[in-house]
């Protein structure tokens, strides 16, 4: 995509160097074209760049700021396009589970839940699967119990798909909520940690198949997941 801005400061042709070089060292830049003259810059990008992160990549002598775009909506525009591929996982598991209730006569809100964690334990751990050197490697950047023993973070990929068999199968529930809430409760802990103090790390949810940054998404995803199997628990 490209983007036009209103860029000041600039006074001569040295200034237009500085500035070039400064915005193509940001994060999927990919070409600038800047101009004293016009007080402008041409930003092609690979994707959507907040505002401030140009702005943070230039001396405080210039001013950028945005002219023939929204701001608010190419942000969050961006924010859907990055998070996607987690909202159609939601959306075709939550679609499976409902059509199974749709046959029986009378909605099993507890057989739902379990399919439903099911779905996701199966589909997480199918795509950690697909590489899971990278995805331990990304795991082991936040998660409390892979930080100390790195082999966990290979574990884990595995504790994932059986849980989502033991799911399936409805196989000794008491035993494998319990175990849900341990392992995502330890989760959580270092997706909270990560997101609390502002750091920029790749989630590892989907493996390394997607660039997924941690944000509140991957917190909501990890507390569903406890908060269903409480809910079940609680309802045996």
């Amino acid at each position: 995509m490209v983007h036009e801005y209103k860029l000041t400061g600039m006074t001569c042709s040295s200034c237009e160097a500085k500035v070039k070089s400064a915005l193509l060292t940001v994060n999927n830049v990919t070409d600038v074209e800047v101009s004293k003259t016009d007080n402008s810059a041409t930003i092609t990008m690979d994707k959507h760049i907040p505002l401030p992160d140009l702005q943070n990549a230039l001396n405080s002598k210039y001013q950028i700021s945005a002219i023939q775009h929204s701001e608010t909506l190419e942000t969050a525009k961006s924010w859907f396009e990055t998070y996607k591929p987690v909202f159609l996982i939601f959306f075709y598991i939550t679609g499976v589970t409902l059509l199974i209730q749709a046959v029986n006569q009378s909605f099993d809100f507890m057989q739902w839940m379990r399919h439903f964690m099911a779905g996701f334990f199966l589909v997480f751990s199918f795509f950690k699967m697909l590489n899971l050197k990278a995805f331990a490697e990304s795991y082991v950047m936040y998660d409390v119990i892979a930080r100390k023993m790195p082999a966990w973070a290979y574990v884990y990929a595995f504790v994932e798909l059986a849980l989502g068999i033991a799911f399936l199968i409805n196989f000794n529930p008491l035993v494998t909520n319990l175990v849900t809430v341990l392992v995502m409760t330890a989760s959580i802990i270092g997706v909270l940690q990560t997101v609390l103090n502002k750091k920029k790390i790749q989630c590892a949810c989907l493996g390394a198949v997607f660039n997924l940054p941690m944000s509140t998404v991957t917190i909501i995803e990890d507390g569903l997941m406890i908060a269903m199997s409480v809910a079940m628990l609680l309802m045996m």
